[in-house]
């Protein structure tokens, strides 16, 4: 809920009695939807989406939502008239830990770095780190045993946590982090998205009150950066002494093709800590929603064995792999699509807009949510039923680019996005190959809508051999 509702207030026109507003729910005074969104933000959300259509009004306080279920006024936000829409003031507070990183920047500055970095993520470069997530998979499948045998259950999303944040270390760094200075990484960006949970909930003077939970992000943040920084330092005083190919010596070597200039050290040490937060939570949250619906639905997983047989024969998979495994990718697109981990977008108009016929006040906030428009009857058969054949070319019904678009879309699309698809795939052919989970049984599960879409309290999940 805090996603959407962060946002700084700026000047909006007034609501008056002439000017067009589209339907909504009607909210209680003062306070407007506030408690709807508390309550249940997901539910309210598809709900009102559904009664009152495509472009829906809400009430927060003073605040002005206007919340887009049709894709094309999704892709006028996101692409066609981008340039009038700002990030939420959300992201905006978590500079403290990203500075100006992708995820955060704006104008000029983001343009810039947006074009100095793509290249680090072309197909080709990432294909390379292939084999280290196959081999961190490989060591986290080795510490299933003792579970495999006992029958005992672990958390299946705790794992994916823990296994999403080895491969962005090993991607990041390769071998310049110690061990003892990995397990510090790792304990640290625990503390730091805790906070990162609680404070885009909370007004912006709290950030500098001295309280524990503070006091425990600036150290896990001044952790972090003395880590990155002694990095960057090594690098910068032996370049010749640097053969690897990891996502750090990429930063480290971009270079503007105008100018020749590359990134100084302020830069790398903010794209590291976005790529650190972007690429960790959401891919395992993936991972963990996939695993669930997998157990839920026999014949998909059955379908997903029969391809995973064919085309590896029992071999570790590799990036070459890929394209031969389309079941494989469309059970992934199948669960991005009923759960994806950015289950919301935020934006701000910087200037009056107007959309299906309504005006939108600059300062409003635009909300568009994938999790409602992937559920969205108009667009999808049965919506709420796991199909990954859906994703299938034999059987694609076109629909408008905006109605799926687990990564975002437009000029700010997920950089990574490339990277964790095959990440994903990799990691999921090289568990389903092998082993079978089953859900505990009686375990409630339902999604959580924090930063990203997770499940709520976890997966108890129990292991055996297929």
């Amino acid at each position: 809920m805090s996603v959407v509702f962060s946002d700084q207030p700026q000047s909006q026109l007034p609501i008056s009695s002439n000017r067009k507003i589209p339907p909504g729910p009607r909210g209680k005074p003062i306070i407007g939807n506030l408690h709807d969104f508390r309550k249940d933000i997901l539910t309210t959300l598809e709900s009102a989406a559904r009664e009152y259509g495509e472009i829906v009004h809400f009430k927060v306080g003073p605040r002005e939502i206007f919340l887009l279920n049709d894709p094309y006024y999704i892709q006028h936000v996101l692409q066609t008239n981008h340039h009038n829409y700002r990030k939420g003031w959300a992201l905006v507070r978590t500079k403290i830990l990203l500075g100006e990183g992708l995820l955060t920047s704006e104008g000029d500055f983001w343009l810039h770095q947006r074009r100095l970095i793509q290249p680090a993520f072309h197909r080709k470069r990432i294909a390379a780190f292939g084999q280290m997530m196959t081999d961190c998979t490989s060591e986290m499948m080795e510490a299933w045993q003792p579970y495999i045998e006992s029958g005992q259950p672990l958390n299946l999303t705790e794992e994916m946590m823990n296994l999403t944040l080895n491969v962005v270390c090993q991607t990041l760094f390769s071998t310049h982090i110690t061990d003892a200075e990995r397990a510090v990484v790792k304990d640290a960006m625990e503390v730091v998205l805790l906070f990162g949970l609680k404070n885009v909930t909370r007004p912006p003077f709290m950030e500098k009150l001295p309280t524990l939970g503070n006091q425990q992000a600036r150290k896990a943040i001044h952790q972090l950066d003395k880590i990155v920084y002694r990095i960057i330092q090594e690098r910068r005083a032996h370049p010749q002494d640097d053969e690897k190919s990891d996502l750090f010596t990429m930063l480290m070597s971009v270079q503007d093709e105008d100018t020749g200039e590359s990134m100084d050290d302020r830069q790398v040490r903010d794209e590291i800590m976005t790529l650190f937060l972007a690429g960790h939570e959401t891919t395992a949250n993936t991972l963990a929603w996939t695993f669930y619906l997998l157990s839920e639905n026999p014949t998909m997983t059955d379908a997903l064995w029969a391809e995973l047989d064919r085309v590896l024969d029992g071999q570790v998979p590799a990036v070459e792999n890929l394209s031969n495994l389309p079941y494989t990718q469309a059970v992934l697109q199948e669960s991005m699509r009923l759960y994806p981990p950015a289950w919301v977008i935020s934006r701000q108009a910087i200037n009056d807009d107007e959309i299906g016929g309504y005006p939108i006040p600059m300062g409003s906030a635009v909300i568009v949510s994938p999790y409602v428009m992937h559920r969205n009857p108009n667009y999808w058969e049965k919506p709420e039923q796991f199909n990954p054949t859906r994703f299938l070319d034999d059987s694609r019904p076109w629909r408008p680019p905006f109605s799926y678009f687990p990564f975002g879309g437009g000029a700010r699309q997920c950089i990574g996005m490339n990277f964790a698809m095959m990440e994903a795939q990799l990691i999921l052919a090289t568990v389903a190959q092998k082993y079978q989970l089953h859900l505990v049984p009686t375990t409630k599960v339902e999604p959580e809508a924090l930063l990203t879409l997770r499940p709520r309290n976890g997966l108890p999940m129990t292991i055996e051999w297929r």
